[in-house]
């Protein structure tokens, strides 16, 4: 199955090239076969092909593939090569697998919109760029996965241009993620400056020869690394992108959050894990931007009003959690909350869609309510969707990842108390908010009345991945409740283990603070909003509490600081800036030019005897100056 690898990603490509060159001319249903269709052949090739490596692993760790030489220069040459290990195989999974239920999904959800092929070839660019960047086996053909992926987000969230704030979102989006992008290309030319290649199986051999622990440029090149991974994970300094992305249509916002885009951070500190080992400081910048950036998104989703913003800014918070665990060391814990995520992340991103959709595009979760009967799917799937958000102990998946996260925070080498009382504080948060998003939005009085309920092609992958936001926890259960370890031995292969702080209390201590922690945000989430609690309206009364909220809401108002003091320095110095000197002496040379222009002009009057003229005049000077010389 080796050889049929290069078909994963060609495939999305191939139906990105058909949809969007001869689209227009294609009917809706053959444009839904195509879109969708290509996808969910390359998840299949993807499962079997994964299968294969499972039974029957290569000697080398490895599925490798060179399709073709695509450039040498001076002492750099890349190949357009494809690479499949352990850590790959599960990205290729999910990204295949979640972007096919997600088309499935689309078929429906954009049914009526006037674009279709166009978002459908959008969808498979994107998911062939992401699946390009997890696949390469160099930083180049990498990079040319992870500018690919910014620029489907571009034009996935500005899908709907016509809207001024649509537009500005995609802007802001491309604009941020380009910090990141800057600062990781400049890693990338350290990298190969001081290893003289960019095949990253050699520079994660190379790497701990040729830097010593610690050392300055090791350091420089892991932070700028960290910097690009920040902006695409939409992580602190540079999160403020990814709520306003909620402008994109659902099923983008599905596949941005859950397989695509914000989790490339991810899986580019997990690749270049060898030389993060080797830089400490680095390593403790990852957790501690991950600790913070996991409480702060948390308290800004505690009391936003649109459906979206707070799954966006839930999922900046679980996206923390895995910089948490990449920082302290815990490699395998962060690429299985990563997994357990995509599921329950996508199925609440679809199921509010489907709401949203349904409510005659409703956003405002204070003007639904009361939906559980009318919408008895949507309603049972979201909730098993929230209930893994919010870690319920031993039934969702979400509780097993982020439990491993909470114990290696505190006992893993890297790990450190505060971050630790960090990650918990954010658990009672997003249980918090899991259960108030649910009791708005499902119970109480009805706001606003239903119209036409999805159909099965919108429920059954809700179906599909509520199923899995449940089952694959168990496929790693803690060690002290049950040996079941197969996902981090899978990952193991490609990423060292854990490796622990010695004389620590038992790790059941650690898991029952979390159970107890988790259980109470969703118990303080019912007694505030199931029925409207009288302490809940005092607490909207309230001046102080109310200023605190407003905070929170605007994002810890990190835009606004972002614009006094750099949007503004930034057009105030362009304005001065305006008429420099150089403009004025391109303007001097233009006007200059003008002026000749007009001067020559009159001599082009249409007269004939002018021009007969005008010659003999020329003739005449000609002589003169032949008769002079």
């Amino acid at each position: 199955m080796q050889q049929y690898l290069y078909l994963i990603p060609a495939l999305p490509l191939l139906g990105f090239l058909v949809l969007s060159m001869a689209g227009k001319h294609l009917s809706r249903n053959l444009i839904a076969g195509v879109g969708a269709g290509s996808i969910c052949a390359s998840a299949l090739i993807a499962l079997l092909i994964s299968a294969g490596f499972l039974q029957s692993p290569p000697e080398t760790g490895a599925y490798t593939q060179v399709l073709w030489h695509w450039f040498a220069t001076s002492n750099l040459s890349a190949n357009i090569s494809l690479r499949m290990d352990a850590l790959s195989l599960v990205f290729i999974c999910i990204i295949t697998f979640i972007g096919a239920l997600i088309h499935i999904y689309s078929v429906a959800f954009m049914r009526e919109d006037r674009d279709y092929a166009r978002f459908f070839a959008s969808m498979n660019l994107f998911v062939c760029a992401m699946l390009t960047l997890v696949m390469a086996d160099n930083l180049v053909l990498m990079y040319l996965g992870w500018e690919g992926v910014g620029l489907c987000s571009y034009l996935l969230i500005g899908f709907w241009y016509e809207t001024p704030n649509n537009y500005r979102a995609a802007n802001k989006a491309f604009v941020i993620t380009r910090i990141g992008d800057t600062a990781m290309i400049i890693g990338l030319f350290l990298l190969f400056k001081e290893l003289g290649t960019l095949y990253i199986p050699d520079i994660l051999a190379k790497a701990s020869q040729q830097f010593g622990s610690g050392s300055d440029t090791i350091t420089l090149i892991a932070l700028l690394l960290l910097s690009g991974g920040i902006g695409k994970s939409a992580q602190l300094p540079l999160q403020t992108w990814l709520p306003d992305a909620m402008a994109g249509p659902s099923p983008v916002s599905a596949l941005i959050h859950a397989a695509t885009m914000v989790t490339a951070g991810v899986y580019l500190i997990a690749r270049m894990h060898t030389l993060f080992e080797l830089s400490p400081i680095a390593m403790q910048v990852t957790a501690i931007i991950g600790a913070a950036t996991l409480f702060i998104a948390g308290c800004s989703a505690m009391v936003q009003t649109d459906i979206k913003r707070i799954l966006a800014y839930s999922t900046i918070s679980q996206i923390g959690y895995m910089f948490l665990a990449l920082g302290v060391g815990a490699w395998s814990a962060a690429i299985f909350h990563f997994f357990t995520h995509a599921f329950f992340k996508a199925l609440l991103f679809l199921a509010a869609g489907a709401v949203i959709e349904t409510l005659h595009h409703e956003h405002d979760i204070f003007k639904m309510g009361g939906l559980r009967k009318k919408m008895p799917v949507i309603f049972y799937t979201f909730t098993i969707g929230a209930a893994a958000l919010a870690a319920l102990p031993l039934v969702t998946a979400g509780f097993f990842s982020k439990d491993q996260i909470l114990w290696y925070a505190w006992s893993a080498n890297g790990g450190h108390p505060v971050l630790w009382t960090l990650a918990l504080m954010g658990a009672f948060i997003t249980a918090f908010y899991s259960t108030r998003l649910i009791l708005v939005v499902f119970w109480g009085e009805m706001k606003t009345t239903p119209g036409h309920l999805p159909g099965k092609a919108m429920t059954i992958p809700l179906v599909i991945l509520a199923f899995f936001s449940v089952a694959v926890g168990w496929i790693e259960w803690p060690h002290n409740i049950l040996h079941v370890s197969l996902f981090s031995e899978l990952v193991q292969q490609a990423l060292p283990a854990t490796t622990l702080k010695s004389g620590l209390p038992p790790e059941i201590v650690f898991q029952f603070i979390a159970v107890v922690v988790s259980l109470l945000g969703i118990y303080t989430g019912y007694v505030l909003y199931y029925g409207q609690s009288e302490l809940l309206m005092r607490w909207k009364q309230s001046e102080g509490l109310m200023n605190v909220r407003h905070f929170l809401y605007k994002g810890w108002k990190f835009d606004q600081l972002y614009d006094m003091l750099l949007v503004r320095p930034f057009l105030f110095i362009t304005g001065i800036n305006k008429s420099d000197v150089s403009d004025k002496l391109y303007t001097a040379i233009a006007n200059a030019n003008l002026y000749l222009n007009r001067i020559f002009s009159v001599s082009q009057n249409g007269s004939l005897r002018w021009y007969v003229t005008g010659v003999l005049i020329g003739i005449l000077f000609i002589i003169t100056l032949q008769l002079l010389l």
